[in-house]
């Protein structure tokens, strides 16, 4: 194994989300085909119940196990640093069992929440069922959480990064397997072949656990330790994995808030106006899982950079060297929206096509994507940002910034369906828009903080992004042109061969009309440009 670079580090995190990601949004073709819509909406309530769960027990652990291991390393304390890493293990054992005994024992009062007040809205037991099957993996993903943090303190990105293809992997042969054999073989109903298919997370989950223990045991040399004892007692360490998880994890409930409070006030809002149950619900979980699967793509980037960001700046901030800090700060920000605005415009243009493809014809879909594009790019910067907020240890304003954002959010998801309904506009847009607002809100506290507290200027992050206006637009023109052209079919494969060569063509022009602008370089800098020119063989004009 070897240390990665942060622009490095978040190429390979990147890259290894990026697969992962693709795998996610590749396999839930054939599964949204097994499970049908009625499957699709109970796969939806049970995942983004989890995921507020997973959140309460994990979220924190990583991220707060890397910025105190990479704290003790820059400060030569590798005694205390192993010191973190066994209390970490032992702490994580009550939060998983706390969250799996919750999730499991409330799984009916939970489905209850999401679906009072709604006449003929899906069966409670079947929720809670499914509910149920996915708390499983809460026993295993702790675990693996911590020995991820555990190495990103390191600057060891490549094993954790790799792991997640390995846990997606396996997790999909048991969705699609589970899901097949359960519905179509077995002819059981479509809650158990989903609540089989829920179980591939907590197998998937196994089969990462084991590849990352496996590879810190061959590796031991890499992780020094020291026989020096480091002056610190447990309670000084317990206290600040939690003084850095708290905030962490509290920050994970509040951005999970926003999907779970969406998908309550979706349902809501559209019966209220006149929706049938079925397509109050079919609509809000295209909204909260199906549309925002599709963008999985682009959120992986600021997951990457996230990934990669949280060692290098907390070791410029420990140093107090905040210039350094403003500057990765601005890179990352760069980094993420110079890479996702073409797919964001590439999904935008195809977003009827590519949502024929995931998921057969449908109503709503498209148009659901088009915004669902648009608020990844939020989400995925306020993400960037609330991780480099982290890194300087402002958790009191990453809260704060959050928490508004959430309010904003959920005191207009009703009121933003109602007006558009009333001014005969698509009603279901109001959610997404209020998502929009809430995110929007919060971004522009912390940015105006830092400004203020570190006097950090944008300036590069404006110039930057400036760049990809014309190779945008470029690229906008010609794949909607070519698409607009091309003969209309209903055929899977002969659509899929068109956005995938749209796709290409796109980024090409994309990618060549930002180098021949400087664009490239400006972003990620003229070395790594000229390192990966040089591997494909590329003369440098």
């Amino acid at each position: 194994m070897k240390k990665d670079s942060f622009l490095k580090g978040t190429l390979i995190a990147s890259i290894a989300i990026i697969i992962t990601k693709i795998l996610g949004v590749l396999y839930v073709i054939p599964f949204y085909k097994i499970i049908g819509e009625e499957g699709g909406v109970l796969y939806s309530y049970a995942y983004n119940i989890y995921n507020l769960f997973l959140n309460i027990s994990t979220a924190g652990i990583p991220v707060a196990i890397s910025m105190i291991i990479s704290e003790y390393i820059a400060l030569n304390m590798l005694d205390a640093k192993e010191k973190t890493f066994r209390l970490s293990k032992k702490i994580i054992i009550t939060l998983s069992l706390i969250a799996f005994l919750v999730l499991f024992i409330f799984s009916e009062k939970f489905a209850l929440f999401l679906v009072s007040g709604i006449d003929g809205a899906t069966n409670i037991k079947d929720i809670s069922l499914a509910i149920k099957a996915i708390s499983l993996s809460l026993i295993i993903a702790p675990f693996l959480s911590v020995l991820r943090g555990y190495l990103q303190g390191h600057k060891f990105i490549s094993p954790g990064s790799t792991s997640q293809v390995w846990e997606q992997l396996v997790r999909i042969v048991i969705v699609l397997l589970g899901s097949y054999i359960s519905i179509k073989v077995l002819n059981l109903s479509v809650s158990i072949g989903v609540a089989v298919a829920l179980t591939g997370a907590f197998f998937g989950g196994i089969a990462a656990f084991i590849y990352l223990k496996t590879k810190i045991k061959k590796n031991k040399k890499y992780f020094e330790t020291s026989k020096k004892k480091d002056n610190i007692e447990n309670k000084e360490i317990i206290k600040k994995i939690f003084l850095y998880c708290i905030p962490l994890i509290i920050i994970s409930i509040t951005n999970d808030l926003y999907t779970i409070i969406d998908l309550k006030l979706i349902i809501k809002g559209l019966y209220m106006i006149g929706f049938s149950p079925e397509d109050a619900e079919l609509i809000s979980s295209i909204v909260c899982t199906w549309g925002p699967k599709i963008c999985m793509i682009i959120s992986a980037i600021s997951i990457g950079l996230t990934t990669s960001l949280i060692p290098h700046i907390i070791e410029k901030y420990t140093k107090k060297d905040y210039k350094g800090s403003n500057e990765m700060f601005n890179q990352a920000i760069s980094t993420m929206l110079v890479t996702s605005l073409p797919m964001a415009v590439g999904l935008m243009i195809l977003s009827h096509e590519i949502y024929y493809i995931f998921y057969g014809q449908s109503a709503y879909g498209g148009n659901i994507l088009v915004v669902s594009v648009i608020l990844s790019l939020f989400i995925g910067t306020q993400t960037v940002m609330d991780t480099a907020l982290q890194g300087f240890k402002k958790f009191k304003l990453v809260i704060t910034s959050t928490t508004i954002g959430l309010v904003t959010n959920a005191i207009l998801d009703i009121p933003l369906i109602l007006l558009l309904n009333k001014l005969n506009l698509t009603p279901y847009y109001g959610t997404m828009i209020a998502t929009i607002i809430g995110a929007s809100v919060s971004i522009t506290i912390i940015l105006i903080y830092l400004k203020k507290k570190f006097k950090f200027k944008y300036f590069d992050i404006l110039s930057n992004i400036s760049k990809t206006a014309i190779p945008l637009l470029a690229m906008a023109l010609v794949v909607f042109l070519i698409n607009y052209i091309l003969p209309e079919t209903t055929s899977k494969i002969l659509l899929l061969l068109e956005v995938l060569s749209l796709g290409i063509i796109g980024a090409i022009i994309y990618l060549v009309l930002l180098y021949k602008n400087n664009g490239l370089n400006q972003t990620f800098g003229k070395e790594q440009i000229d390192s990966i020119l040089k591997k494909l063989r590329i003369k440098r004009n």
